[in-house]
């Protein structure tokens, strides 16, 4: 099997294709704008093409999966950044659809990246799944729309589409834990809000084995001649969301550090700006399609996800 990733050097990248690299009957090919793109430690055999080369490649990839785009917590939204978020997503999924459309052999799945923030800042507290509607038409919502509705386009050239609402991923060596290390570490660690908010979250572990549970589901009935469903929609979060004061402790107790302060909302408000709303608006979301399918998590607790490695 061979797979094309873009946003392959990217923590979550980085991590599916080392796990990925383990079986004898893969190759992976990054897409990059710098084929320089240093690669981690572990990761053997990887092929790395660039954007032009994409344009005219024929290669056949049985898979592509599409995780391009800067990281939406890394800045406020100015009109300037949110302009970059935007590009950065859809330059790369617009790349890969005008290969699929020249391409002599088309790949057999496209995965393609998305956020649990495609269903915006929650109203109420009843728990999400692939079949509920936005909750807000917030900068979230549309950003992860659009990009979903690009993505979606590969159906017109019988590809069949599945897309990725990835939650908080938690992991002990990347990530946001990287983020949140120094503040915790100084001790000023503390809930956001009033901590009630429900954080969805998946650790990169089971992040990693979703995304390769897909593709296996699909090849599992791509084999026996049954039609693939056009579009997939799959909630990559762990099925046991937790508020923000439980998350704040569970962290705590990994750093060993306390965790007494808290910042109240408008003091978050006026550091982030309207980014905020991705730290004091919650989102309680459940992966129910990948359960129904059999998919089962490795891990039920951030305190799990953190000393998984």
């Amino acid at each position: 099997m061979h797979i094309l990733i873009t946003g392959g050097s990217g923590f979550l990248g980085q991590a599916l294709t080392k796990e990925a690299c383990k079986q004898d009957d893969v190759t992976i090919t990054w897409v990059s704008r710098n084929t320089n793109t240093p690669k981690s430690e572990g990761i053997s055999g990887l092929n790395i093409i660039d954007y032009d080369e994409l344009k005219t490649c024929q290669t056949h990839f049985d898979v592509i999966i599409n995780l391009a785009g800067a990281g939406i917590a890394d800045k406020r939204w100015s009109t300037a950044r949110k302009k970059v978020l935007f590009d950065s997503r859809l330059n790369p999924t617009q790349a890969i659809l005008d290969y699929i459309a020249q391409a002599h052999t088309k790949p057999k799945l496209f995965i393609s990246g998305s956020a649990i923030g495609w269903y915006g800042a929650q109203i109420g507290d009843e728990i999400l799944t692939e079949q509920s509607p936005a909750q807000t038409n917030d900068f979230a919502h549309s950003l992860c729309q659009q990009w979903e509705d690009l993505a979606i386009t590969a159906n017109q050239y019988n590809v069949p589409v599945a897309i990725i609402r990835t939650g908080v991923v938690i992991s002990p060596t990347g990530g946001m834990i990287t983020k949140l290390k120094t503040p915790f570490s100084l001790g000023v660690g503390g809930n956001l809000g009033n901590g009630k908010q429900i954080m969805s979250w998946i650790s990169v572990n089971d992040w990693v084995r979703a995304v390769l549970f897909i593709i296996k589901q699909n090849a599992a009935l791509n084999k026996q001649s049954t039609q693939l469903t056009p579009k997939q929609i799959y909630n990559l979060t762990a099925p046991t969301a937790v508020n923000n004061r439980e998350f704040t402790k569970a962290v705590g107790s990994w750093l060993n550090r306390p965790t007494v302060l808290h910042q109240p909302a408008f003091v978050v408000k006026q550091l982030f700006g309207e980014m905020a709303t991705l730290l004091i608006d919650g989102q309680n979301v459940y992966p129910q399609n990948l359960l129904d399918m059999g998919f089962k998590f490795e891990h039920g607790s951030v305190g799990e996800a953190l000393n998984s490695e």
